[in-house]
């Protein structure tokens, strides 16, 4: 009991001491932005860690941007997805408040090659690999792809490509001119007074020839 009291004493004046030290320190407007290295772009949404000051942690904005009070002294961290943790600490600055231009390399990672097969094990390879179908050669599976039945069945499920659309277009645009030349006004005959006054004629006399032959 009687050690214990002065162990006591002597941890509370290290915590006085410690808090008046950080009472001490100075105190700044911490802002700044985080880009990328080489491009310059903004790193959206960039945590900041100090990890001086109970490990409290902020987000930057959609553009990179950040500003937060921070001790002169304290030791940040920027993470971000993609992108390798950034150690700073903060500068002791003549005024109260501080800019930082936070830069972060880009974090690439290389995945090992992949190589996908068809089969899901080596025993379904095997079961393929004996029911491969050999009779044929390359020739006989040409002639047979490109045979006029297997290209109209074709032709009728695979959508045309741009230089078959164009075609088609350049051809549309052909007819609708040469139709704009043959009837100028591009107008209904149907609608025409005079086409149909050229028919009644055409039918009257008609008629009139018809019923002349008739008396004789």
């Amino acid at each position: 009991m009687k050690l214990l009291i002065p162990i006591l004493l002597v941890l509370s004046i290290f915590f006085e001491s410690s808090t008046l030290k950080a009472q001490e320190r100075k105190i700044v407007q911490y802002s700044g932005i985080v880009t990328t290295v080489g491009s310059g772009l903004p790193v959206g949404y960039a945590t900041v860690t100090n990890l001086s000051f109970r490990n409290e942690a902020i987000a930057a904005n959609n553009e990179g941007y950040f500003s937060f009070v921070a001790h002169v002294g304290d030791t940040l961290r920027f993470s971000s997805v993609g992108f390798d943790p950034l150690i700073v600490t903060v500068p002791e600055v003549a005024g109260d408040k501080y800019t930082a231009s936070i830069v972060m390399q880009n974090l690439v990672t290389e995945l090992p090659m992949v190589t996908p097969y068809p089969w899901a094990s080596i025993e379904e390879f095997n079961i393929a690999f004996m029911n491969l179908d050999v009779s044929e050669d390359h020739i006989v599976r040409a002639k047979r792809t490109l045979s006029n039945e297997s290209l109209s069945a074709m032709a009728a499920v695979v959508p045309r490509d741009g230089n078959e659309m164009r075609s088609i277009n350049n051809a549309q645009s052909f007819n609708t001119m040469n139709n704009k030349v043959i009837n100028q006004r591009y107008a209904n005959p149907l609608l025409n007074p005079f086409a149909w006054g050229s028919l009644i004629q055409q039918i009257t006399k008609g008629s009139q020839s018809r019923s002349k032959s008739s008396r004789y």
